[in-house]
């Protein structure tokens, strides 16, 4: 589901002092992950139907792959499949999923992008992708740059604080490097191979794509904006001497 905050990934308030204690904060890290995913789409699926509380999709690779209560991102969002019948798959969908993603907007026959959840081992080819879409972006601008398609996406201010040059979104679910941010918009530039294993190929300029932030900018505003109790206290937080202390530097 959406954020601002993904509801089912928690960090430690703090990294406390002391011998394995940065250890302990990336255990608790890793334990409050339930699902993550990468960005790179491992089938273009078909919407079969949308019935009032599921979504039907034909995806005869994926089907063969993943079992009941597995989770998959179907155009970026993290659903959980509740039923397998042959090729296609059927994923429950609440009523603020529908309201909060381009999901709603999906007709039968239409193409959505599919990825399995991430397993241990599995190597990390885009960045670290929750399923929590934290809003949607409109396409404003699509123009050709030699071998590349340069997209303009237009969303609100308050998401636009956590996109970057050169950072990493997730739109529709697909992995993609920010090339420029503007006032209220910001850039991405495709290859052929994305744009051909993406449902981007079927885009149009005023289009709607669920976006997600990058995680890790957002736990970094979190814990400026809320600092750990030491810091608050005057004493020092992290610093280049924690920092080195702890095999960082």
């Amino acid at each position: 589901m959406r954020g601002p905050w993904p509801a089912q990934v928690k960090l430690p308030e703090q990294i406390e002092g002391g011998t394995g204690s940065t250890e302990r904060a990336a255990s608790r890290f890793l334990k409050g992950v339930r699902t993550l995913f990468t960005g790179l789409v491992e089938e273009l699926g078909r919407v079969v139907a949308g019935r009032d509380s599921q979504l039907v999709v034909l995806a005869p690779g994926l089907s063969q792959e993943l079992k009941i209560g597995d989770s998959v991102a179907v155009n970026g969002v993290c659903l959980t499949v509740v039923s397998l019948e042959g090729p296609t798959l059927v994923v429950d969908v609440m009523p603020e999923t529908w309201e909060k993603t381009n999901l709603s907007r999906l007709k039968r026959g239409d193409r959505v992008n599919l990825e399995g959840a991430l397993r241990l081992g599995d190597r990390l080819g885009g960045h670290l992708v929750t399923g929590h879409v934290d809003g949607t972006a409109v396409i404003q601008r699509m123009n050709g740059e030699g071998n590349a398609l340069v997209i303009e996406m237009a969303t609100n201010r308050g998401l636009l604080t956590y996109i970057v040059p050169k950072g990493s979104v997730a739109l529709d679910g697909i992995s993609l490097t920010v090339v420029e941010v503007r006032r209220d918009s910001f850039t991405v530039s495709l290859i052929p191979h994305t744009l051909k294993a993406t449902n981007l190929q079927d885009r149009r300029v005023g289009d709607w794509v669920n976006l997600e932030v990058d995680i890790i900018g957002k736990y970094v505003r979190r814990f400026l904006e809320n600092p750990a109790p030491e810091e608050r206290a005057g004493k020092p937080g992290v610093t280049r001497e924690f920092l080195s202390a702890h095999g960082y530097l």
